[in-house]
């Protein structure tokens, strides 16, 4: 299963949230071994991947819910966050804690492409 998710990086882990209900609980539920990527959608490329293992936690899913709004939308006002937030309750928290990491930065190679809308500044893994 390949799905993206909104996520926080803090004290060495990856945060990220979902309803209770959703597939990715299950699968990590009988299987907490999973990988993960990191990277910008626009050039030059670069970012990090890795293999991690999940531990869910359903008492940090409304804080790490919160955090995501806030990060993703700016706040937990906007219509969206309003909407996430009203099932609030179901949600969980999966925090990957990455035990094999790999980086690659491509910026070199595209010397002459247009700046990301991923400042190099944050790129993952590069700096």
């Amino acid at each position: 299963m390949i799905l993206s998710l909104w996520y926080l990086y803090e004290d060495e882990h990856l945060f990220c949230a979902t309803q209770e209900t959703a597939k990715v609980v299950s699968y990590l539920k009988s299987e907490p071994r999973c990988a993960f990527e990191i990277a910008g959608d626009y050039p030059p490329y670069c970012g990090i991947r890795g293999q991690s293992r999940a531990v869910l936690d359903p008492s940090r899913g409304i804080e790490i819910l919160e955090k995501l709004l806030i990060r993703y939308q700016g706040s937990t006002d906007t219509p969206l966050a309003k909407t996430l937030l009203a099932k609030k309750e179901k949600e969980v928290a999966l925090i990957l804690k990455p035990t094999t990491l790999y980086q690659w930065d491509f910026s070199n190679r595209m010397e002459l492409v247009q700046p990301s809308k991923l400042d190099l500044e944050t790129c993952p893994g590069t700096k």
